[in-house]
């Protein structure tokens, strides 16, 4: 096709004959020859010297109309495309100068157009197949946007319900670029036309909110910052439409979401016309933006949140005149944090009676995320109110319980956080009181680990007028005994050494307390290792504050009370008294200060020690008394005293508790029973003269504890008797003694019958006169028979024990062993032996004869 002449007329004629060209259903070619054609007729629509060539009523009929129509009916896609960009440029939208006279006038065909294509292929919008090209729609959004852009507010009104039906259906297009542009261009006409945009500011929050998670991240944002134009433009009642969208979005992955969701939160609190009705809605929004994790979202959220203040400050000068002239900072205010300005605080303290509910709720929710982030939320909170919170410490407390009984250890630091706050900003008279009464009701790990918390972030001065309350309350055993569950011990240790660590030397007026609770602590089993470790710290520190000689001083300062308050029911005691077990720790652990408390622990050892006494309890009390006689110098013994109880122990303690009884328990507590006999003995607390004086009383009951199951029993029990013998041998019926010994001398173990075999030297060396020697006879040649035989035993060192009795039993009666030897020499598998204890008589000075 010929290009046109420098007539104008024949340019009309050509431009004319161009439109009709688009019309035809002819080749592709043909049609885009058409298009380059009215392309060219554009370019040159001014003449050289500057006359025009087509008149806007000539564009619109000649040029406008075939484009639109080619643009949104063209079977072909290429001549769609050019067809648009044709028409852009005929419509004068790319030079920056707004719309041409042309393009006025034909915006009431052109928007309807667009819409309606736009439209097509929705669900009751339009008739017929939408455009199916992806570009193509986005170039047609593109002039939609742009020709509602170029218009004025008055222009731009008589369009909006075509416009916004168009976008509605683009923001639910697959194609990413189409909704992003949609966004764009419903913001922009939001804020050309908010006087008549509030009409149709309803209809878009659906898609909106449909389109807010799409997987896109780009256009997640366009559709925050179209939401934010939206309400802040339109009908602001749609805001309890879009919170809980705009809520998830702060936990999105990209960092530009968020940064998006902080723009449109400081925006609406800032300029929104309802923002006093939804303050309570939109604070926790933005302030969780404090909390972000991008810097740059941080600096971005503090940012708006200053400018918020200090605007609500100026609107409300006059109610908060007097704060701004007189009101002065806390007098201990966390180290390290930066105070909000007084209209930031303000904001916070009115709204807080409707943000913390719902903040509680979330911070118990399901999805970790929304814990997480609820948890940091209430710390800046809290930081804003200040000593406000006092009158919300139930449901808060509440909520701090169950958070911190979860798993997630970042839910609990930032709890942990928020209950330092409270001990900051709260009277101790009210926070303690709460925490205490609840844990008295319900005595929960949760609630030990907020009462810590609050006692780390007291100010030492303020709570020193409550440590006696606090101690007092925290070492009754209805929060310190309540439970053994070891997280729960581990919290009430962690609270007395918060305690210790914040008011130092102030803890000497209720050290007695914290010493009761470490030593119940103590007491619980089971007692874990890393446990034991840090209690020995924590009363180490408490000794240290008060300048005592570490473990053993601090005992020693409360002994007296301490041996008082766990004999208080004794006679009572049962198996499941944690009395008896904060005995045995103050017994074993106190050292040497348990010798100087003789008066007050022998009584009760004597009082819980008898046979009528639950067998239980007798044991235990049986294994703290071994425990401390395997040093009595250094424990019972310490200030030489515990010889006037001597007596004592043996006759009323030791003796009934050796009489056989039926059961395990019983036979441990007679295991427990000679341990501790051997003891005395072993340490030489029990001398020569008193054995003499227990000996009747006690022999007969060890010679019945030689035939126990228990190895160790019947092994401290021969070598009890070969001591006594050796002490007080004269003084016992030695033919009752040897056979239970002769018996022991066939033990499954070896260790018992070496004993035995040493205890029959001693029984030897007994008989020490004529007298005894001739009543005995008979005794004697069957003991030697005996030990005859386990001279033969098949392990050597029985051999060597059995040859070492006979030596020093065969001078008695060296002629009748030497016979018994000549009867059974014979049998045995050597002579060795029957040759070395024959050697032996003769060395003596014996001589062998036949008669």
């Amino acid at each position: 096709m010929s290009g046109p002449s420098g007539d104008p007329q024949a340019r009309r004629a050509w431009a004319a004959s161009l439109g009709q060209a688009l019309k035809a259903e002819g080749p592709r070619g043909a049609r885009l020859e058409a298009l380059s054609g009215l392309g060219a007729a554009l370019s040159s629509s001014s003449g050289g010297r500057g006359e025009e060539v087509l008149s806007a009523e000539e564009v619109e009929r000649l040029v406008l109309r075939p484009l639109l129509r080619c643009a949104l009916s063209d079977s072909a896609e290429r001549c769609r495309e050019e067809a648009l960009a044709l028409l852009r440029r005929a419509l004068g939208l790319g030079d920056g100068k707004g719309l041409s006279p042309a393009a006025l006038s034909a915006l009431p065909v052109l928007v309807p157009a667009l819409a309606q294509r736009l439209c097509q292929g929705e669900a009751g919008q339009g008739q017929g197949q939408g455009e199916s090209c992806e570009e193509v729609r986005l170039g047609l959004l593109q002039l939609l946007s742009a020709l509602l852009g170029a218009c004025e507010g008055p222009v731009l009104v008589p369009y909006l319900p075509e416009a916004a039906s168009a976008f509605r259906a683009a923001l639910r297009d697959p194609f990413p670029a189409a909704q992003r542009q949609a966004c764009a261009a419903i913001a922009s006409i939001a804020r050309a036309a908010p006087e008549h945009f509030h009409l149709q500011s309803e209809s878009f929050i659906g898609p909106l909110m449909q389109a807010i998670s799409h997987q896109h991240y780009r256009v997640r944002v366009a559709v925050i910052q179209a939401t934010g134009a939206v309400i802040q433009f339109g009908n602001a009642k749609s805001l309890d439409d879009v919170l809980s969208h705009l809520a998830q979005r702060c936990f999105d992955d990209i960092p530009q979401v968020r940064e998006a969701v902080i723009s449109v939160i400081g925006e609406w609190l800032l300029h929104l016309r309802d923002r006093y009705s939804y303050f309570h809605k939109l604070i926790p929004l933005l302030l969780s933006g404090l909390t972000d994790e991008m810097h740059e979202n941080k600096e971005l959220a503090l940012t708006y949140w200053k400018r918020i203040g200090l605007q609500w400050e100026k609107e409300n000068e006059e109610d908060i005149k007097d704060k701004l002239d007189f009101y002065s900072a806390p007098p201990y205010y966390p180290p390290g944090e930066t105070r909000p300005g007084l209209g930031c605080r303000e904001l916070v303290i009115r709204n807080l009676f409707k943000i913390l509910p719902g903040l509680c709720h979330d911070m118990t929710d399901w999805v970790e995320g929304t814990r997480i982030k609820s948890s940091q939320l209430l710390g800046i909170l809290l930081q804003h109110v200040e000593d406000h919170i006092t009158q919300h410490m139930e449901p808060l407390l509440r909520t701090l319980y169950r958070a911190c009984s979860e798993d997630n250890s970042t839910v609990v630091r930032n709890c942990l956080k928020a209950a330092e706050l409270i001990g900051v900003f709260v009277s101790p008279a009210v926070s303690l009181k709460l925490i205490l009464s609840d844990l008295e009701k319900t005595p929960v790990a949760s609630g030990l680990m907020i009462l810590t918390a609050v006692i780390r972030g007291s100010p030492r001065k303020v709570l020193q007028p409550h440590l006696v309350y606090l101690a007092n309350r925290l070492s009754q055993p209805e929060i310190s005994q309540r439970t053994e569950e070891v997280f729960y011990v581990t919290q009430l240790l962690s609270c007395v050494e918060a305690i210790v660590e914040v008011c130092q030397e102030d803890c000497g007026e209720i050290s007695l307390q914290l010493t009761k609770v470490l030593i119940t602590i103590m007491a619980i089993p089971p007692n874990v290792g890393h446990l034991h470790v840090k209690l020995e710290e924590t009363m180490n520190t408490l000794a240290e504050v008060q300048q005592l000689a570490g473990i053993v001083g601090l005992y020693r300062q409360h002994m007296a009370q301490l041996m008082e308050w766990v004999s208080l029911t004794h006679p009572r005691w049962t198996c499941y008294s944690p009395e008896l077990l904060q005995l045995d720790v103050i017994a074993t652990h106190s050292g040497p200060v348990i010798g100087e408390a003789l008066p007050s622990f022998i009584p009760i050892l004597q009082t819980c020690l008898q046979m009528s006494v639950d067998p239980r309890v007798r044991l235990k009390l049986f294994v703290t008394l071994s425990q401390l006689l395997q040093k009595p110098e250094e424990t019972l013994n310490s200030q030489g005293q515990f010889g006037n109880y001597l007596e004592t122990v043996m006759k009323d303690i030791l003796a009934p508790n050796l009489q056989w009884q039926a059961g395990r328990t019983a036979a441990a507590i007679r295991t427990t029973a000679v341990s501790c006999l051997w003891a005395l003995i072993y340490s030489k607390l029990l001398s020569a003269e008193e054995m003499v004086s227990v000996s009747n009383d006690l022999m007969p009951k060890i010679i019945a504890t030689l035939d126990e199951d228990s190895k160790t029993t019947r092994l401290l029990s021969c070598q009890i008797i070969g001591t006594f013998l050796d002490s007080c041998g004269n003084r016992f019926e030695l033919t009752k003694i040897y056979p239970e010994l002769l018996s022991r001398l066939e033990d499954r173990s070896l260790d018992v019958r070496l004993a035995a075999a040493k205890a029959l030297t001693s029984w030897f060396r007994c008989i020490d006169d004529d007298e005894k020697k001739a009543l005995l006879k008979d005794n004697i040649r069957f003991v030697y028979e005996t030990l005859l035989i386990h001279l033969d035993d098949p392990d050597h060192n029985i051999q060597s024990a059995v040859l070492d009795t006979l030596k020093e039993g065969g001078l008695l009666y060296p002629d009748a062993l030497a016979k018994e030897i000549e009867t059974v020499v014979h049998k045995h598998r050597t002579p060795t032996f029957c040759d070395q204890l024959l050697f032996h008589l003769e060395s003596t000075g014996w001589r062998y004869s036949e008669s």
